[in-house]
């Protein structure tokens, strides 16, 4: 069975949102991450989430500890909210979220481990810089995305992405990094990026170099 919440607020959540930690995972704003639920600290997670502003903290976990010795994550992560739920009979379930902004965390002490089981933090919306972006360099991005979108496609024909080109330029940064960039430490700086024409420049390079990547990995098959 599906179950869609109806109402959902992430400025509701802000003082105390909570935050599911994960390797190699970066939510952007208005991409949308699928994921499965099973350990029971994230299922509690989930109740309370749906039980109240439907919003959750994806944040990428980085080296060390934190000051409570639990594993270190990116103060600056994706928050957005649960767009889709759906419950498995033994308890797991499959959701979807759906970014909604770019967050800086302060993570809150577990004074209560009992009640939440999980991490929360205290979160500030980032808001993007007022700088403009060229047309040049807004047009060398889309150029770049669709060149590497159709390289993918001949490799892989189940491939389907169509660059946003009406999309003003940050935010098509964001959608082409949420679907194209691989590598998840430059995914993560992406999203730090606040000026949006440093962010359209970012993805432009970075999709040029996996696209010649590629193009240098065909030509190694065909010589060899």
């Amino acid at each position: 069975m599906s179950e869609s919440r109806r109402k959902t607020s992430l400025e509701e959540a802000l003082d105390a949102i909570p935050v599911f930690p994960l390797p190699q995972v970066v939510l952007f704003p208005e991409a949308l991450l699928p994921l499965h639920i099973f350990e029971p600290r994230y299922r509690a997670m989930i109740r309370d989430c749906l039980d109240t502003h439907g919003a959750i903290a994806i944040a990428q976990l980085m080296n060390g500890e934190d000051e409570w010795g639990q594993p270190a994550f990116h103060s600056v992560c994706g928050g957005g909210v649960i767009l889709e739920h759906h419950p498995l009979p033994d308890g797991r379930s499959n959701i979807v979220v759906l970014g909604r902004a770019r967050l800086r965390l302060v993570e809150l002490p577990p004074d209560d481990p009992e009640r939440f089981p999980y991490r929360r933090a205290k979160a500030t919306v980032l808001e993007p810089l007022d700088v403009s972006v060229p047309e040049t360099e807004r047009t060398a991005l889309v150029a770049t995305a669709s060149m590497f979108s159709n390289e993918v496609r001949i490799h892989d024909a189940s491939f389907v992405f169509q660059v946003p080109a009406s999309l003003p330029a940050g935010q098509l940064a964001d959608v082409c990094a949420g679907q194209l960039v691989v590598d998840p430490t430059m995914r993560q700086a992406i999203l730090e990026e606040l000026d949006p024409r440093e962010r359209v420049q970012m993805v432009t390079s970075q999709l040029a170099i996996q696209h010649g990547a590629m193009l240098k990995d065909d030509v190694s098959r065909v010589l060899n």
